[in-house]
């Protein structure tokens, strides 16, 4: 079993940008400057990336394609969350 230690290099770069992202979101609760599109485009591409290691290059690398698609969803989550609350409207007290 062979691994590309580029293609290993690229997702933990990668994979170092989302978890940065997802504490910015908290800590701000915001969401601003955030792309929804972005997201999905970029979760498609793990979930090909995961297919592929399925049906055409197994090996372990493919817990890191994994591992980036889970925090983009829960950047996802953290989108929804936090659009919806900024939606809602202000209450009068």
């Amino acid at each position: 079993m062979k691994m590309s230690i580029f293609e290993v290099g690229m997702l933990l770069c990668f994979g170092t940008a989302w978890p940065l992202s997802i504490y910015k979101s908290l800590k701000s609760q915001s969401v601003e400057g955030k792309s929804l599109r972005f997201l999905i485009v970029v979760f498609a591409g793990y979930v090909l990336g995961v297919l592929h290691k399925i049906y055409y290059s197994y090996d372990p690398v493919i817990y890191l394609y994994i591992f980036n698609g889970m925090m983009i969803v829960i950047d996802m989550l953290l989108y929804f969350k936090y659009k919806k609350q900024r939606s809602r409207p202000e209450t009068c007290r």
